[in-house]
């Protein structure tokens, strides 16, 4: 019998503490806008210098994190989220409440980029992603629900922020000084799966582009076009994240039993259908009906995104590539939704985001297909020698999920005596297995 599972909690905090951000995105959009002398545009614009911020640190410190060393790198990026989101958050002029949300976001990468490593290097990446993922919709789901009701300004959500980087500080400490140390055959071979990758990579930005355009202005939508107050798209906002911790909850749950195309492609092709239905609102029954349906599957399909990323590379280079380019859609997010919502109008720019979505779903689903490799059926591994068969799986390129978990019933050996003479000890003999790792 193998030692259960356990989820990584430090390192789920870490990815809570960097995600928390653009979880927030609409309600810091709006309060930059309503609380500042900044436009509609302006403050998108703000939003999205803070999210590509995020994206640069992700993009310089992939291949550094085991140089650098993870706890070292996360306790950095956490006092860079304090400070600059702190120092946003009690600023009143543009120009500090800029730099602060600038330094901020980086800060929230450095944090991202760690997490995204360390979830690679373990056994279930699947797992500890829909984790994160649980968590902070969770914390975003409650500073919804509380920010309306502390009054007005744009610091209460930066301040939301900078104090879930202060909380996760005392918890760095059970982070590795570096990270996990992949097999060495691995180690110094080039970064595998380049094609797939880079498709994944690209396929990202757009996809994580259309979600954001739309999250960054769809407390617009509900104030302006919907004509509903704070408070009320505030709750609005908390119950979409609560229904999306049940669809975390489902995809964890669900694991790799579909594989990874099918909820990828599947579930691209449904929140498409979403994005219309939110950004045509007009009304609370179908604001509500389209944030919550669509907030259900986004955490879904990213999940599996994550996953699949992770799966690519065991050092989670590809993992912090693939964030980093997510990062760089999300941070042009909120300027191209606010620029599309202006041009155009919020219904014409959620016909283009899912127009765009449904073309995104064929290379995404193409690289789920092409490096998911042949799922092993419910068994197999016990029928063909137990725990060193999953491991000659995990390391030949086959993803964490596709390797179905082992039961805690295990067979009786039964001893059967033989008449000839044993084999007298060979001391050339090494440790059975030890190859396979």
């Amino acid at each position: 019998m193998f030692a259960p599972r356990t989820t990584p909690w430090p390192l789920v905090a870490l990815f809570t503490a960097g995600y928390l951000a653009p979880y927030l995105l609409p309600t810091t959009v709006g309060r930059l806008d309503s609380g500042l002398p900044l436009s509609a545009t302006q403050a998108g614009a703000v939003g999205s210098a803070l999210l590509l911020s995020s994206a640069t640190a992700g993009f310089a410190l992939a291949s550094r994190v085991e140089r650098i060393g993870a706890r070292a790198l996360a306790r950095l990026g956490l006092a860079l989220a304090l400070l600059g989101y702190g120092a946003a958050a009690l600023a009143t002029a543009v120009p500090a409440v800029v730099a602060g949300a600038v330094v901020g976001g980086f800060g929230s990468g450095t944090a991202t980029t760690v997490a995204a490593t360390l979830i690679a290097a373990q056994r279930d990446p699947h797992r500890a992603s829909t984790a994160g993922l649980l968590t902070v919709s969770a914390l975003a789901g409650a500073v919804y629900l509380t920010v309306p009701h502390l009054g007005p300004g744009h610091g209460l959500p930066l301040a939301a922020i900078a104090l879930t980087a202060l909380a996760v500080w005392p918890l760095t400490g059970r982070l590795p000084a570096g990270t996990p140390a992949a097999p060495a055959r691995h180690h110094k071979a080039r970064l595998p799966h380049a094609r797939s990758g880079l498709v994944l990579a690209a396929a990202m930005l757009c996809w994580s582009l259309a979600q954001n355009s739309l999250w960054g202005v769809s407390g617009q939508i509900g104030l302006t076009q919907a004509h509903l107050g704070e408070a009320t798209v505030g709750a609005v906002f908390a119950v979409a994240l609560g229904t999306g911790l049940t669809g975390v909850l489902a995809a964890g749950a669900l694991g790799a039993r579909l594989g990874r195309a099918v909820p990828i492609g599947a579930g691209t092709v449904l929140i498409a259908g979403c994005i219309v239905l939110s950004a045509s609102a007009t009304d609370l029954a179908s604001f509500a009906t389209g944030e919550i349906a669509w907030n259900t599957l986004y955490p879904v399909v990213l999940s599996y995104v994550i996953g699949l990323a992770a799966s690519l590379d065991p050092r989670g280079r590809w993992a912090v590539l693939v964030g980093s380019a997510s990062s760089l859609g999300t941070a042009a997010g909120p300027l191209t939704g606010s620029v599309l919502s202006a041009q155009a109008g919020f219904p014409a720019m959620g016909a283009i985001l899912a127009a765009g979505l449904l073309v995104v779903a064929l290379p995404m689903t193409a690289v789920a297909l092409h490096t998911s490799g042949r799922p092993l059926l419910a068994g197999a591994i016990r029928r063909r020698g137990g725990h060193p068969a999953a491991l000659v799986a995990a390391t030949t390129g086959t993803p964490t999920g596709a390797v179905p978990e082992i039961g805690t019933r295990e067979q009786q050996v039964v001893e059967i005596p033989l008449d000839t003479p044993a084999v007298p000890a060979q001391r050339a003999y090494g440790k059975a297995g030890s190859e396979v790792l």
